[in-house]
């Protein structure tokens, strides 16, 4: 807490019952997909006409994994890059399971291929009966790899000869097979790029992770690819991959790395320290930011906002934790491994060091290794082909009296009894879940576009609902100001977005426009909360306001915290009661904690009522009574990325 006495009540104006139908009407316009332009495999097809000034929300997903990718091989999945584009266009394609996946929702906006660059596109050449490597002894291993025990142990034997340099020796002749695997990957992004309707980016993923400790980075390309990806083979240090893609900066090829899982990095992602336990400079803040302004917040294996640990009068802050390092039982590390922590560090560094190496906005992505993301509770298929393609394997629904339960480390198991005796799989499955997808707000459905928004960081991330979340500071933001076209068009004339550095302006307290509105598919809002961060006697701290309620209800002027709505889910059906929540929610804010000059940061969480966790749809399909050992219900949110109150304007 923060030793100046707070206000004795916020000043918070509502902005969504200021929304008249007209210019609701309007903010509808503002927020919808432009229209369609013609189609087309370059980028200078793209149609000026759709160009929005006010920006529109756009959702996709910058993380998939295809057949390219060798752990997706290992675990059947056969789905190609061009099928992951057509899932996210809203075909159906074939699941390793047997099945059909297609998306539950509208098409995506944009998509991009990420596939392991380490060894990209190998195991799935052992296909090719004329493949350099397909006579290897290792294709034997894969291919015969078709049920849940000897996947496992393909993908244990295999990683083991990666991790001991064995497995470049037993497949000589692969570079040639990398590099066409490479080349299609990109041919497949032209292939699909329709500026205008759908976007690709050519990307994939730099997979560093040193004793299981996950320093992993999606790489994402503004326009052309380099000849080929830089891939923790060529270095597990992500400083090299840094300076790899500031050089290729300087050959015109742009592009930006996005960490993700960083709540399995045993506190290793967001350490005080450079790789090789340097303490942190302003050097490599200004090299870090440069290449990485993104994290990616939540996404199927698991949330890394925060966790209870570290925000412990936070109360949503236990939100589908994962504990384990990746691929693993070893429990990984909890500080560190956050963004919230890491966003209180940066405060901290830059007011002590003059620099803040962890001054990223948020995105959301699915991570899936199906080609396809599971972003839908209800219709939830996971993310490892047909390792966790079944309701029992994902350890939701109790196994058959006798099974028995496989660990992830391949070796056999009795099954484990939960809570009430029923045999569960054990697996770390069930701490997984549908997420997430990743927001902008673009002027149009370009690469240029999408991408020119991630880099500034007018960015949001959702775990899976289609959720749109507007965020701005500034200090001459009128009384009344909405968020229809006019006042958005306000906001950006006298304010920054999220994202943005607010310069300080003397003792003005700023004033923050929030808003949200749900997705139709989805459950109604519950809540608009900032969360804030700053710096007071050289420690970090934090604290979340409520700032829009729904239902008519006020925030408690003492405890910042709106009071319950009363939504609630029968967890028999997983109906959830009618006539609560809002379609949207927003507020003018100003903070009541404000000092003038004390360096800090605020971003939004939004919150829907409480839905069924996937977990608990897998039970009642079922039918019978949710796992105890699994949260039954869930409540769906999204992020903003932040908005830092600084006192005079830094690179970020």
């Amino acid at each position: 807490m923060q030793s100046r006495p707070a206000r004795s009540k916020p000043r918070t104006s509502p902005v969504c019952p200021a929304i008249s139908l007209a210019a609701a009407a309007a903010l509808a316009l503002a927020c919808s997909p432009p229209a369609e332009a013609p189609g087309g495999s370059s980028a200078a097809a793209s149609s000026s006409s759709s160009s929005d000034p006010q920006r529109q929300a756009l959702f996709g997903d910058l993380h998939v994994h295809t057949r390219f990718s060798s752990d997706a091989f290992i675990f059947n999945t056969r789905a190609t890059p061009d099928d992951a584009y057509r899932f996210a266009k809203g075909e159906a394609i074939r699941h390793a399971g047997g099945f059909e996946v297609r998306l539950a929702g509208e098409p995506l906006d944009f998509l991009a291929v990420t596939d392991h660059g380490e060894y990209l596109g190998v195991y799935s050449s052992f296909t090719d009966p004329e493949g350099p490597v397909s006579k290897s002894t290792l294709a034997e291993t894969v291919l015969g790899a078709t049920d849940s025990a000897s996947i496992r142990q393909a993908f244990q034997s295999m990683r083991a000869l990666r991790v001991s340099g064995e497995l470049a020796r037993q497949l000589s002749g692969w570079e040639p097979v990398h590099r066409s695997a490479w080349a299609e990957t990109m041919a497949a992004a032209e292939r699909h790029y329709a500026p205008g309707r759908f976007t690709t980016f050519i990307g994939y993923e730099y997979t560093s992770a040193p004793d299981a400790q996950n320093l992993h980075r999606n790489v994402v390309f503004r326009g052309r690819g380099p000849e080929l990806p830089f891939t923790a083979l060529d270095s597990p240090n992500p400083e090299d991959l840094w300076a790899w893609l500031e050089a290729r900066r300087a050959e015109g090829i742009e592009a930006l790395a996005i960490p993700h899982n960083s709540n399995g990095s045993n506190g290793q992602m967001f350490r005080l320290e450079s790789f090789e336990g340097v303490p942190l400079d302003a050097a490599y803040a200004d090299l870090r930011m440069r290449n990485e302004p993104l994290v990616e917040v939540t996404q199927v294996k698991g949330t890394s906002d925060t966790h209870p640990m570290l925000s412990p009068n936070d109360e949503w802050a236990d939100f589908e934790i994962m504990r384990f390092r990746i691929a693993t039982r070893i429990p990984s590390d909890v500080p560190g491994s956050y963004v919230r922590e890491a966003y209180r560090h940066g405060l901290v560094l830059e007011e002590t060091r003059g620099a803040n190496p962890f001054k990223f906005g948020l995105i959301g992505s699915s991570d899936t290794h199906n080609a396809a993301g599971s972003f839908d509770e209800k219709d939830y298929f996971s993310k490892v082909g047909k390792l966790d393609d079944t309701a029992q394997e994902r350890g939701s629904v109790p196994l058959d009296t006798g099974v028995v339960s496989t660990t992830p480390s391949g070796s056999t198991a009795p099954a484990q009894p939960q809570e009430g005796g029923e045999p569960y799989a054990d697996t770390y499955y069930n701490q997984w879940g549908a997420s997430g997808l990743a927001g902008v707000w673009a002027e149009e459905n370009t690469r240029e576009s999408i991408y020119d928004a991630l880099r500034r960081k007018e960015t949001f991330a959702t775990t899976g609902p289609r959720m749109r979340v507007r965020f701005f500071a500034g200090y001459d933001l009128a009384d009344g100001l909405t968020a229809d076209r006019a006042g958005i068009a306000a906001a950006y004339a006298e304010g920054v977005p999220m994202g943005g550095d607010l310069v300080a302006r003397g003792a003005d307290a700023p004033r923050f426009l929030v808003w949200a509105m749900r997705d139709p598919s989805s459950a109604a809002l519950q809540r608009v909360q900032v969360v804030k961060a700053w710096v007071e006697n050289g420690e970090g701290r934090e604290r979340v306001f409520d700032v829009a309620c729904s239902d008519g209800l006020a925030p408690d002027a003492a405890t910042y915290r709106c009071p319950d709505n009363g939504a609630t889910v029968d967890l028999a059906t997983c109906t959830a009661s009618a006539g609560s929540g809002a379609a949207e929610l927003g507020a003018l804010w100003e903070d009541p904690t404000f000092v003038a000059g004390q360096r800090a940061l605020y971003y939004v969480r939004v919150l829907e009522n409480p839905t069924c966790r996937w977990s608990t749809w897998d039970a009642v399909r079922a039918g019978v009574a949710p796992n105890p050992a699994l949260h039954a219900t869930i409540q769906e949110r999204a992020w903003s990325s932040p908005i830092w109150y600084v006192n005079t304007r830094t690179r970020s």
